[in-house]
C-alpha cells in the first residue's frame, strides 16, 4: 500500500512539474496577452470550472490497467468511446508530463478555435519527434528541426520559407509529367505482381503503394525517380524507410496518446522509437545528400535547368541549404504512409461501390481518352467527381482522428469560458457521420461535394447532401498551419486514382470491418487484394 501512494505521490508531483513547464513553454508562443473579456457573450458563458473533468487516476487506471476499459481499444474507438462517456466536450488531465487538454466534439467549437489560433499557431503533439531533433539529435538538426515539430517564430520562419514553392498551384503543377511517368509504372508493376488466374494482387500490396507514393514525392522533392517500382535490386532501403515509418507511427501514438514516463525516463518504446526515428533520418538524408551532389556536379558543369524542371530541393537551396534539406527529408517521411492510406481508403471505397466507380470512370475518359494518354494542366480542371470522390473517402475514412491546437485568445466554448492557453482537442469522429452534418453520412457520395453550377436558377439536388458546417471537414487542417503537402498529395491522388481507374476495373471481394488500425495515423490493417481487370482501350 506504502508503494502505491508514494507512486501516486510521484506521480502528482510530475503533474505539478508537467503544468509548471506547459506555462513556461505557452510564454514562448503566440498566446495573446489579452485584454480581460467583459462582452455578454462572455459574461454570460459558464466558468472553465464547470466543464466535465475526468480524474487523472481513474483515466490512467482505464487506459493501462490489465481490464481497463480502453486500455486494448484502437485510438479511433478511444476517442468515441469517451465522447459517449464524457459529452461533447470535457477537460482531460495531462498524464506522466503531457499537457491537460480540453477535449470538443462540437463542430461550432472548432470554428471558435481556429478563428482564435493567432499568427504562429500552436499545434500541440509531435514531443517525441521534437525530442528526437532538439535533443538526441540535434548537432545533425543544429537548431533547424522542420516544419512539422516545430512551433512560434521558428516554425514561422520556416514556413515562409518554403510556402512559395509547395503551397502555390502553378508550382505543383509543373510536375505533372514526371508523376504520370511514375503513375505508368505504378499501372505496369499491378499487372505484373497481380496472380494471373484471380487477377488479385497479393497480400503486401500496400509495399507496391509505398513505392508508389515514395517514388512520386521523391520527383517532387528530389527530381528523381529512385527506380523502386521497376528494379527490384533497389528495394532494401525504401524498405527500410517503409519499416521505420511504420513503427514511428505507431510507437509515438502509444507514447503520446497513452500513458509513458518516456519524458523521465528512457522507457524501451522510447528507444524503439529513436531508433526509427534515426532510421527514417539515415535513408531520408542519403537520399538527400546524394540529390544535393547531383545538383552541386551539374552547377559545376555549368548546367542550368527552367524552373519547371526543378525540385523542391533545388528551389529550396537557393535559400537556405539546412532548411533545404529538412524540408526535402520531412516530404519523404511525411508522404509515404499518409499518402498510401488515403489511397488504400479511396480505392476500397470506389470497390465497395462500383456504380460510383464507373461514373468516375466515365468523367477520366473524358480526360485520357487513352490508357496511355498523358495529364495536361487543362484537362485535370475537369474532374470535379474525381476529386470529389477523394473528399467523400476522407470523410467516410479518415486518415487521422482529429487535430489540436492551443487557444491565442480568451474564448467561449460549448457556453463555457476557456482562457488563452488552453491546449484543446479538436475531434470530429462523431460529425463526420453523424446525418445531421452530412445527410445520408453512412453513404459514400461524392456527389455531396459537387459545386451547383453558376448558369442554373434550380436546386441542385447535391446541395441537400453537403455539410452544414465547413469546420467539420478538415482533411488537410486550418490557416496558416493548413498541411504544407496539400497541394503535392492532392496531385498524386488525382493522377494516381485517374491512371487506375482508366487502366482497370477494381473491385475487393474480402471483409472491409477494421480496414484500417488507428495510430498517429490510420494504417492498413487488412491484406489489400483488390481485384484489376484490365478495361478495353
Amino acid at each position: 500500500m506504502l508503494k502505491v501512494r508514494s507512486g501516486l505521490s510521484a506521480l502528482i508531483q510530475s503533474q505539478k512539474a508537467a503544468l509548471s513547464l506547459t506555462n513556461q513553454k505557452r510564454g514562448q508562443t503566440n498566446v495573446a496577452t489579452a485584454e480581460v473579456r467583459c462582452d455578454s457573450e462572455w459574461v454570460q458563458a459558464k466558468p472553465f470550472e464547470e466543464i466535465p473533468r475526468i480524474n487523472m487516476v481513474a483515466l490512467m487506471m482505464k487506459m493501462s490497467m490489465p481490464g481497463g476499459k480502453y486500455k486494448n481499444m484502437e485510438l479511433m474507438d478511444i476517442f468515441k468511446s469517451m465522447r459517449r462517456d464524457y459529452g461533447d466536450i470535457f477537460f482531460m488531465p495531462g498524464m506522466m508530463g503531457g499537457p491537460a487538454f480540453l477535449s470538443t466534439h462540437n463542430p461550432e467549437d472548432f470554428e471558435v478555435v481556429f478563428r482564435n489560433e493567432g499568427v504562429w499557431p500552436h499545434r500541440p503533439g509531435n514531443d517525441t519527434l521534437r525530442y528526437h531533433r532538439e535533443v538526441y539529435q540535434k548537432d545533425f538538426y543544429d537548431g533547424i528541426v522542420g516544419i512539422i515539430p516545430s512551433q512560434g517564430k521558428s516554425w514561422g520562419d520556416f514556413r515562409t520559407v518554403v510556402n512559395p514553392v509547395l503551397m502555390q498551384p502553378k508550382n505543383v503543377r509543373m510536375y505533372y509529367k514526371k508523376m504520370s511517368l511514375v503513375n505508368q509504372e505504378f499501372v505496369q508493376r499491378i499487372r505484373e505482381t497481380r496472380d494471373s488466374n484471380t487477377l488479385e494482387v497479393p497480400d503486401d500490396f500496400i509495399d507496391t503503394v509505398n513505392r508508389w507514393t515514395l517514388e512520386s514525392v521523391s520527383v517532387v522533392a528530389l527530381d528523381k525517380q529512385l527506380g523502386l517500382l521497376k528494379d527490384v535490386h533497389k528495394e532494401s532501403e525504401a524498405l527500410r524507410l517503409f519499416h521505420y515509418l511504420d513503427e514511428f507511427f505507431i510507437v509515438a501514438a502509444d507514447l503520446e496518446m497513452k500513458p509513458s514516463p518516456w519524458r523521465y525516463i528512457k522507457t524501451p518504446k522510447l528507444k524503439r522509437l529513436l531508433t526509427a526515428l534515426d532510421g527514417i533520418q539515415e535513408v531520408t538524408s542519403a537520399y538527400v545528400e546524394e540529390a544535393i551532389v547531383r545538383l552541386e556536379k551539374e552547377a559545376n558543369e555549368g548546367v542550368v535547368r527552367p524552373e519547371s524542371e526543378q525540385s523542391v530541393l533545388e528551389k529550396l537551396l537557393k535559400v537556405n541549404k539546412k532548411v533545404a534539406t529538412v524540408m526535402a527529408m520531412d516530404m519523404l517521411m511525411a508522404g509515404v504512409d499518409t499518402t498510401s492510406s488515403t489511397f488504400a481508403a479511396l480505392m476500397l471505397c470506389l470497390a465497395e461501390n462500383p456504380e460510383k466507380q464507373e461514373k468516375l470512370r466515365e468523367e477520366v475518359m473524358q480526360v485520357l481518352p487513352n490508357k496511355d494518354s498523358e495529364f495536361t494542366e487543362a484537362s485535370m480542371k475537369n474532374v470535379p467527381y474525381l476529386r470529389a470522390c477523394i473528399k467523400e473517402s476522407q470523410r467516410v475514412r479518415p486518415l487521422i482522428v482529429g487535430n489540436a491546437r492551443v487557444l491565442a485568445k480568451d474564448s467561449v466554448l460549448s457556453g463555457y469560458q476557456v482562457p488563452a492557453g488552453t491546449y484543446i482537442s479538436i475531434v470530429p469522429l462523431h460529425p463526420l457521420t453523424n446525418d445531421e452534418y452530412f445527410p445520408q453520412a453512412s453513404e459514400f457520395l461524392p456527389e455531396r461535394w459537387l459545386r451547383t453550377p453558376k448558369d442554373t436558377q434550380s436546386q441542385c439536388p447535391a446541395n441537400e447532401l453537403k455539410s452544414k458546417n465547413p469546420f467539420v471537414f478538415l482533411p488537410f487542417g486550418f490557416g496558416p498551419r493548413m498541411c504544407v503537402g496539400k497541394r503535392i498529395v492532392e496531385m498524386e491522388l488525382e493522377l494516381g486514382i485517374a491512371r487506375i481507374i482508366r487502366n482497370f476495373k477494381v473491385e475487393f471481394n474480402y471483409p472491409t470491418e477494421n480496414a484500417f488500425k488507428s495510430a498517429l495515423i490510420n494504417l492498413p490493417n487488412i491484406p489489400l487484394k483488390f481485384k484489376f481487370t484490365d478495361l478495353s482501350n
